[in-house]
């Protein structure tokens, strides 16, 4: 995808050609109108996020993240169409800093262009840092396309002047109503009398991917030799063969991404090793990118196990080293040692709990003031005013402890940490027992 500006200035929106009668079915729909997207209603409803912004007038720089299939580039179109701003679009896949130096300097002379950028994971970090001054003071608005976590894939300078936005895998009431109005309005389908006898398999193969099952409907309807009133059936078992595919067969970019993960991080969360190598399986032979699994145990190693065994989180880290060095297939055994441990070690949550109440009092109440014995004192005005004076040093004290007030007053003797029943924390909370007597209730 080439920038869609004119060699003198950028203009205002205009859509792409529209696709001739021989594109693909998923080209032929494509919507044109905000008002013909499907899904996504937490964005586009009512009371979604975007409809918001879209009804003020403005957008703020966004990424979409979601995984192939669910509209993430049509939504962006149709978003910069809605507000009818400069536009330009760069795929990552071919731009490199040089073609993002070009779109800023021309968008320089008409502010409030909208840069889409398609798979932004895919840029570099030096191309990445190109956007981020033009984003900054408004020069464009960006909106990126990424299948991938754009917490491990886009610089953390230019993710925190995003908002991210998940767009998820259509469910199967949207994907049937892009079916049917592909059959009651496509120039070409539409003059084909269709009986959509089943569609389980239709709907399984696609995932959840409205242009995987666009196409797959066009070759069924195509390949299918009408009945004897010119009628073509569509059935579970005509679909599966024209697509030459088994329902079971696991698909990393549809749902059964996320139903397999789920299942696979509650498994080793159950502490059941054996249904946990299972989906471990499922995704190693489905073709699921390692790092990603190997991530997933990073975070569980923390949420669900933490100082039950803090030699979790190690074995996650190297394991997850291992997996990006190596790749497949001599990362399955390194995965499979990984989990087997993960599943059979003790587990608390007690280090996630923690921090979502220490969060959750922050959200609630605010910030509170630093205890004064614990400010920082650099000049001599801060010393003046006590800054740091009262402070006892810990190491000072018997054992390198010495109690005093780290809390600020208003959340004396608050305790966001409870140990898990475990007996490592257990050992924990007679520390904290010893050091702080009654004060936390340990």
């Amino acid at each position: 995808m080439s920038s869609l500006f004119s060699d003198d200035e950028p203009a205002a929106f205009a859509p792409p050609p529209g696709p001739g009668p021989d594109a693909p079915l998923a080209e032929r729909r494509r919507p044109h109108r905000l008002a013909d997207y499907a899904g996504q209603p937490h964005l586009l409803g009512p009371q979604g996020v975007l409809t918001r912004y879209l009804a003020a007038g403005r957008l703020p720089s966004l990424l979409l993240w979601g995984p192939p299939g669910v509209g993430k580039t049509t939504l962006a179109l149709l978003l910069a169409s809605e507000l009818k701003q400069p536009f330009a679009a760069l795929s990552a896949i071919n731009a490199g800093v040089k073609d993002v130096r070009e779109v800023i300097e021309r968008a320089r002379r008409q502010r409030g262009t909208v840069l889409f950028i398609d798979e932004i994971h895919r840029f570099s970090k030096a191309q990445q840092d190109a956007l981020l001054g033009a984003v900054e003071n408004g020069t464009i608005t960006l909106i990126g396309a990424t299948t991938e976590n754009p917490s491990f894939e886009v610089i953390p300078a230019l993710l925190s002047r995003c908002q991210v936005y998940v767009l998820e895998p259509l469910g199967p009431d949207t994907l049937r109503g892009i079916v049917a109005k592909a059959l009651a309005e496509d120039p070409t389908l539409s003059q084909i009398k269709v009986k959509l006898k089943e569609d389980h398999a239709l709907l399984a193969l696609s995932g959840g991917d409205a242009r995987k099952l666009l196409n797959l409907l066009e070759i069924v309807v195509q390949s299918t030799p009408p009945d004897k009133k010119g009628v073509v059936t569509v059935t579970d078992a005509v679909v599966q063969q024209v697509a030459q595919r088994p329902l079971a067969r696991y698909d990393k970019g549809g749902e059964m991404h996320y139903d397999v993960i789920s299942a696979f991080i509650k498994s080793i969360r159950g502490s059941d090793p054996n249904a946990a190598l299972y989906y471990l399986a499922v995704m190693l032979e489905g073709g699921e990118d390692v790092k990603f699994i190997a991530r997933r145990m990073l975070i569980l190693a923390s949420e669900d196990i933490g100082n039950a065994n803090p030699n979790a989180l190690l074995l996650a880290t190297s394991c997850f080293q291992a997996c990006t060095v190596i790749g497949l297939p001599e990362s399955d055994l390194i995965l499979s040692q990984t989990v087997i441990y993960l599943a059979t070690s003790e587990k608390s949550n007690a280090a996630y709990t923690a921090i979502r109440a220490a969060q959750a009092e922050v959200r609630a109440r605010g910030v509170h003031p630093v205890p004064v014995p614990l400010r920082n004192a650099p000049t001599r005005l801060l010393k003046q005013l006590g800054y740091g004076k009262e402070y006892e040093y810990s190491h000072n004290g018997a054992g390198n402890f010495a109690a005093q007030e780290f809390l600020p007053d208003a959340l004396s003797g608050t305790a966001f940490y409870d140990p898990g029943q475990n007996a490592a924390e257990q050992r924990i909370r007679e520390k904290l027992r010893g050091w702080w007597g009654e004060k936390y209730g340990y």
